[in-house]
C-alpha cells in the first residue's frame, strides 16, 4: 500500500452504537492552485479546522496528492450536524514537503476559506475562492466542498474488487494499479466515491474490501452510472491510464444470485486505433455485502411527514388573561411562556411537514356558545378543521381564542392524548412510514386525571406518536416526572408497561434564561430515536428508490481499516 493513497476511506464512523445524530460527509476538491515548487507542481493537502470556544483546532486532513494543481481528494470528512448551532469551519490548503508536515513558511500556504457547516449544507455544493493572508486572493484558486447528509449508521455496502491481466505500463517492472470509482450526478458532474490502495508490481491485483454509504455510492439510485478508472501509480503524480468501465449498483447486485460480475477495462484510444483490441484487462467484483441500519434521517428523506399538534392548558390556575400576572397575559412587547414554548418547538417541527398546517387544541375551559367545560376543543372554534396555517396561524388562533373562553378546569389531558392516538392509528393497519405525529402539551400544573393519562399513554405507545409536555409557570411538577419514562418504565393503572418511551417532560423555567433553541433541542432530542423505534418494531422500512436489495446484515460491523 502506498502512503500517499492509503488515507482514502470513503467514510468514517461506520460502526458503533446506533445513533440518531445527523452526520454530514464533506468532500473537497480544488482548482488552479498556486504552484509553489520550483521543479514540480505543488503537493496539496487540505486541513479542516473547527472553531471551539473561539479557538481554531485541526479536526482532520486529506491525503497528499503529488504534483497536482487541480486535486480531487478521496478523503471524506465526517461531522455531526446540529442545525440549531453555528458551526464555524476553516479549510486551509498547504503544499506539503516530506511526510505530512505543515511548513511554517508563507510559501507553503496555498490559501484558505472560512464558512459555517450550515452554509455548506444549505448549498450542498459550495465553491469559494481561496484567500491568502490579509484577505488577498490566491490567484484564481478555488475550493469546492460538496456536502451529503447521512446518518451515523446509514445503509452502506462493502465491495471487494480484483483485476486480472491488466496492461503493463512500466518498462522495467509491472504496473502498480489502483482503482477509482466516480458517481455520475444528475448534472453529469463526477464525484469521487472511493480510491483504492496501490498494489505494487502486480497485473492481477486484489484490492482490500472497502465500505461506502449507499447515498455516497449511488444516491440511493441503483441505476445511476458509476465511472470506474484503473491507473498505474506514479510517485510524481503523473499516473498512467490503464482503462475504464461503467457500472451500476444494480449490476453489482447480480453477484448475490451467484452470477459472475466483471467488466472489460477499456482504453478508448487503444480501442479506436487497434483493430483486434479487446481490453486492457478485466475487473471483477468478488463480493458484495449490504449493511442496513435505518435511521431517523432515512425515514424523513423517504417521505415521512411529521404532523404537529399543540394542546394548550386553559384552566383557571393560569390566572385571568387580562391581568399581567397571568401566564396567558398577552404582552405586546414580549411573548408569554406558552408562546415561547410553542414557537420554539413548532418552528423546528414545521420543517418536516410539507403542508405546514398544524392542529391547535385547548383543554380545561368553558367554550362558546354554551360555555360548557371542554377538555378537547379546537382553538379556532372549527371542529371540522382544527388546523392552522403555519406556526404564526397557531399563535393568532391562540390570541384570538383567549377573549372568547372562560378559564376553568380541571387539568385533564387524557381526552386529547386519546384523540391524537386514534388519529395516528388511522384504520389500525399502518403499512408504511408516511406519517408520524408529535403532540406538544403545554400545561401550568400537574394533570388531574393521572390514572387515565397513564392508560392513554400506554395505548398511544403502540402508535406513531411522540408526546412532549412542557410545564409552564412555577408549579411543583414533581408528580409529572412519572410520565417521563427516563427514571423507569411507565405503566398503566393495571400494570401494563408502555411499548416504548414516548413522553418527554421538561419545566419551562429550566430554560427561562436560555435561548429558545435550547428548549427545542432538549424536548425534541428523543424524537428521532422514538421514530426509529416505532417503525423498527413494526418492521416498516423507509421508502427508498432501491428495490430488491440483498438481505440486510444487522450484525455488529468492524471498524474499517484505513
Amino acid at each position: 500500500m502506498n502512503d500517499v493513497l492509503e488515507a482514502t476511506s470513503p467514510a468514517t464512523n461506520l460502526s458503533g452504537p446506533v445513533t440518531c445524530v445527523t452526520k454530514v460527509e464533506l468532500r473537497v476538491s480544488c482548482k488552479a492552485l498556486l504552484d509553489r515548487d520550483t521543479l514540480n507542481k505543488s503537493d496539496p493537502c487540505v486541513l479542516l479546522m473547527v472553531q471551539t470556544n473561539g479557538q481554531w483546532m485541526e479536526l482532520d486532513r486529506t491525503e497528499v496528492i503529488k504534483s497536482n494543481l487541480h486535486p480531487v481528494f478521496a478523503k471524506v470528512f465526517s461531522l455531526d450536524y446540529y442545525f440549531e448551532e453555528v458551526q464555524k469551519l476553516r479549510f486551509e490548503v498547504y503544499d506539503i514537503h516530506g511526510t505530512h508536515s505543515i511548513g511554517t513558511r508563507d510559501d507553503d500556504f496555498l490559501g484558505g476559506v472560512e464558512c459555517t457547516l450550515g452554509q455548506i449544507v444549505a448549498q450542498k455544493r459550495m465553491v469559494k475562492p481561496l484567500l491568502l493572508k490579509y484577505g488577498k486572493y490566491a490567484g484564481k484558486s478555488t475550493i469546492t466542498v460538496h456536502a451529503e447528509e447521512i446518518s451515523g449508521n446509514n445503509g452502506y455496502v462493502e465491495l471487494s474488487f480484483r483485476a486480472k491481466k491488466l496492461d503493463d505500463k512500466d518498462l522495467f517492472s509491472k504496473s502498480d494499479p489502483f482503482l477509482e470509482i466516480y458517481r455520475i450526478n444528475d448534472d453529469e458532474t463526477e464525484q469521487l466515491v472511493h480510491r483504492t490502495e496501490v498494489i505494487k508490481n502486480n497485473l492481477n491485483p486484489v484490492w482490500e474490501p472497502f465500505k461506502v454509504s449507499l447515498i455516497s455510492l449511488c444516491s440511493c439510485d441503483e441505476d445511476r452510472k458509476l465511472k470506474c478508472l484503473v491507473w498505474d501509480y506514479d510517485s510524481r503524480g503523473k499516473h498512467d491510464f490503464i482503462g475504464e468501465f461503467y457500472a451500476t449498483f444494480r449490476e453489482m447486485q447480480a453477484i448475490s444470485s451467484g452470477n459472475k460480475v466483471s467488466w472489460d477495462c477499456v482504453n478508448p484510444k487503444y480501442k479506436q486505433k487497434k483493430r483486434n483490441y479487446k481490453n486492457s484487462g478485466v475487473v471483477i467484483l468478488t463480493d458484495i455485502k449490504l449493511h442496513k441500519v435505518y435511521s431517523f434521517l432515512d425515514y424523513i428523506m423517504g417521505g415521512c411527514q411529521i404532523h404537529f399538534t399543540v394542546a394548550i392548558d386553559f384552566t383557571a390556575s393560569n390566572g385571568d388573561p387580562r391581568n399581567s400576572c397571568s401566564l396567558h397575559y398577552i404582552n405586546p412587547y414580549q411573548p408569554n411562556e406558552y408562546l415561547k414554548a410553542l414557537i420554539a418547538v413548532g418552528e423546528i417541527c414545521q420543517d418536516y411537514d410539507s403542508d405546514k398546517r398544524f392542529s391547535a387544541l385547548g383543554f380545561g375551559a368553558r367554550i362558546p356558545p354554551n360555555y360548557e367545560v371542554s377538555h378537547d376543543f379546537a382553538i379556532n372554534f372549527n371542529p371540522e378543521d382544527d388546523e392552522c396555517e403555519e406556526i404564526q396561524g397557531v399563535v393568532e388562533a391562540y390570541q384570538n381564542c383567549l377573549p372568547k373562553i372562560q378559564l376553568y378546569g380541571p387539568t385533564n389531558v387524557s381526552p386529547i392524548i386519546n384523540r391524537i392516538a386514534k388519529l395516528a392509528a388511522g384504520d389500525g393497519n399502518i403499512k408504511d412510514a408516511s406519517r408520524y405525529h408529535i403532540l406538544l402539551i403545554l400545561t401550568d400544573g400537574v394533570v388531574t386525571d393521572m390514572a387515565d393519562t397513564r392508560e392513554a399513554i400506554v395505548r398511544a405507545s403502540y402508535q406513531p406518536l411522540s408526546i412532549i409536555i412542557v410545564g409552564v409557570g412555577n408549579a411543583d411538577f414533581t408528580d409529572m416526572q412519572i410520565l417521563d419514562g427516563d427514571d423507569g418504565v411507565l405503566r398503566s393503572p393495571k400494570g401494563e408497561p408502555v411499548l416504548r418511551d414516548i413522553v418527554q417532560f421538561v419545566p419551562f423555567r429550566d430554560f427561562k434564561t436560555a435561548s429558545p433553541a435550547a428548549l427545542a433541542k432538549c424536548v425534541l432530542a428523543e424524537v428521532p430515536k422514538q421514530v426509529v423505534e416505532y417503525y423498527s418494531h413494526k418492521a416498516i422500512s423507509p421508502f427508498c428508490p432501491i428495490t430488491d436489495l440483498p438481505t440486510p446484515i444487522l450484525s455488529p460491523v468492524a471498524t474499517p481499516t484505513e
